[in-house]
């Protein structure tokens, strides 16, 4: 018998909007599967996640009607395609990339305001974002200020949940990556040795790689990139702002910062969510699921269950990193996982090196992000820098 299900809740009400974590909180205690008819179903249990993760034959990554590569597959397409991008975040790699990333951390450190109020987001971390996914891809300074207008409108657009708003940014965002592809190619040998180069030399299954599998993993990197990476700095430095006996261990031991930052991330989650949908009927959570519903994995609540973690809000050293699903687990674990946790490490490193206390601004408050983001649109602080 087909469940039609009435909502279980409202995730756009002003209560769950005003604290999303809060929000996601009570949930996973009264209804950990529950439905919504703007989200179908959401899972907020760490154990009914695990279960959706390790089980991809029942529920499946292909949930959009655009390309996603490999993020959109399920096994075995999925396997192959990710076999060709996991060599692009080897360890060696990511080491190599180490000193762009600090020395682009220093700069804009350097450059925030020796004293007086800064806002973080706009002033440093959604341009570290973008000027170190920039490097990494070894695109030109000239693509900065595109991509910063082009990342702005992207936000606006998928908070206002404008659909035609949304798929016009991403074929906007195609066109910056069509148009690099083209100039790589008329360059010819003169072309640059990095990783947008080698992306054009790929081949799989006895072909090469086509335009839209290249802008479909370029757009999935690019875009995970710059809106996760600006919001765990927000999120890491507002929780070292109001932990102040923290911040000051970690700026006197940044040996300390890696299992920190993990730790921080997983109290309040960059990320919210990710999608699958069932291929067969399944039960899960106390709920029947026919086939081809539609879930909302909901980051931000698994890796704050009392079941694993027990007081979600306790901060602690010494964790199991295995139940710590900030970068997710199993076949689609996020392949620059490493990459990301250097570029937060070194950003960390400096911003505490290069300061001597940082405080928030009661007259400004944070302003908490809503569905689908995450973290502090905006972040208003006060920065002791060194005389």
């Amino acid at each position: 018998m087909n469940e039609n299900p009435q909502p279980d809740w409202d995730p756009r009400s002003p209560t769950v909007l005003d604290d999303q974590i809060a929000a996601y909180d009570r949930m996973r205690n009264r209804c950990p599967v529950a439905h919504s008819d703007y989200l179908q179903w959401s899972v907020f249990r760490h154990a009914d996640v695990m279960r959706v993760l390790e089980d991809h034959d029942t529920f499946s990554n292909a949930v959009s009607r655009h390309p996603s590569v490999p993020n959109g597959m399920d096994p075995p397409e999925h396997t192959t395609y990710r076999a060709l991008i996991e060599p692009y975040f080897a360890p060696e790699r990511v080491w190599a990339f180490e000193p762009v990333c600090r020395s682009i951390a220093v700069e804009l450190v350097d450059d925030l305001p020796r004293a007086g109020e800064v806002e973080l987001m706009g002033e440093f971390a959604g341009e570290f974002a973008l000027r170190i996914q920039c490097a990494f891809m070894g695109w030109p300074a000239e693509l900065h200020e595109p991509l910063r207008q082009w990342a702005r409108r992207n936000h606006e657009a998928t908070l206002a949940g404008d659909r035609s708003a949304t798929a016009a940014v991403a074929l906007e965002f195609d066109g910056y990556i069509r148009g690099l592809l083209g100039m790589r190619r008329e360059a010819g040998s003169a072309t640059p040795d990095d990783v947008t180069t080698r992306l054009l030399n790929e081949w799989i299954g006895g072909r090469p790689l086509t335009d839209e599998e290249i802008v479909s993993i370029v757009r999935n990197w690019t875009v995970g990139e710059l809106g996760t990476i600006a919001a765990s700095i927000g999120i890491l430095v507002h929780y070292l702002a109001t932990h102040p006996d923290l911040q000051q261990r970690l700026r006197e031991n940044p040996s300390l910062l890696p299992p920190a930052i993990d730790e921080i991330l997983r109290i309040h989650a960059p990320l919210i969510a990710n999608r699958r949908i069932t291929t067969r009927a399944v039960e899960i959570g106390g709920r029947r699921l026919e086939a081809g519903a539609r879930l909302s994995l909901i980051w931000a609540s698994a890796n704050r269950d009392e079941a694993v973690f027990g007081e979600p809000d306790e901060f602690r050293f010494g964790r199991d990193p295995s139940h710590n699903l900030l970068y997710g687990a199993g076949i689609h674990v996020c392949p620059g996982a490493d990459l990301a946790r250097l570029e937060l490490r070194v950003v960390m490193e400096e911003f505490l090196a290069r300061t001597r206390g940082i405080v928030l601004v009661p007259e400004r408050p944070p302003v908490r992000a809503t569905y689908p983001a995450s973290g502090f649109p905006s972040l208003t602080l006060r920065i002791d820098r060194p005389r």
